[in-house]
């Protein structure tokens, strides 16, 4: 039985690490050839040995998004060759996390910020889009966050970075929909691998949720697969919540 991204080509920012793994090795699975994208080599190969030993196909291609068009056009045309000359589908993941509150943010930090998770996936798209919809067409997956639409005390440069990719991700839409290139977004909630035996960094913040835990790299990749394939050919435009109720339902302090 085919995979739903049978014949499909991929390029995942950010993918030698949870959800980007995750959603690297899901379009693998699915039938994807599948460029792994990151700055840590021993890590990339780690990932394109595990999709190759399951039978994928996947590449690494080395990449340090600090935010400049050079550089994210640089991924753009070797992620291309690695594919054979075309990218179907790309995923804007790559994205850092300061644990900084507004008063002991400094410039450069926010400038580094919003660098690598706004500069560099709009220029990668700059990139690729175009190139997308003169193949007749392709799909577009950027990573929002729960809390660019739910306010915590910290935190508050990278909720702006990720409110600009959902905002994105509605422009892009109106943009490139009409040439047939799909755009829309996937809002994870806390998503964290577990440690057997130790509570981590934000599993605090789903308690009282319906879900009432921590959200798996693979849940967000599982939505992923959905949003690539063509079971979501009407959908464009979305912010698909995949955060346990985090942002939908009230939580009650238990």
């Amino acid at each position: 039985m085919a995979g739903r991204l049978e014949g499909k080509t991929a390029l995942v920012t950010g993918a030698t690490s949870n959800i980007g793994r995750a959603i690297a090795e899901a379009f693998a699975a699915q039938g994807a050839h599948v460029v792994v994208s990151g700055r840590s080599e021993r890590r990339g190969v780690e990932v394109v040995d595990a999709i190759r030993s399951r039978g994928g196909r996947a590449e690494f291609v080395r990449a340090d998004l600090d935010g400049s068009a050079q550089a994210s056009s640089r991924l753009a045309a070797q992620a291309t060759d690695a594919l054979g000359g075309r990218i179907d589908i790309l995923v804007n993941n790559a994205g850092i996390y300061p644990g900084t509150t507004t008063t002991t943010t400094d410039e450069s930090t926010f400038d580094e910020v919003y660098a690598v998770n706004v500069k560099a996936p709009y220029f990668l798209t700059a990139a690729i889009a175009p190139a997308m919809a003169a193949a007749g067409g392709g799909v577009i997956i950027n990573l929002g966050s729960w809390i660019a639409r739910l306010g915590i005390p910290s935190s508050a440069l990278y909720s702006s970075t990720k409110g600009a990719m959902e905002t994105l991700t509605r422009a892009w839409a109106a943009e490139f929909g009409p040439r047939g290139v799909r755009v829309n977004a996937i809002s994870p909630g806390v998503v964290q691998e577990p440690i057997s035996g130790e509570v981590r960094p934000g599993e605090v913040m789903m308690n009282g949720t319906p879900a009432g835990r921590m959200g798996r790299p693979e849940e967000i990749a599982h939505a992923a697969v959905y949003l690539a394939g063509d079971d979501s050919s009407f959908v464009h435009g979305i912010v698909l919540d995949v955060d346990g109720g985090r942002t939908t339902a009230a939580v009650v302090a238990g």
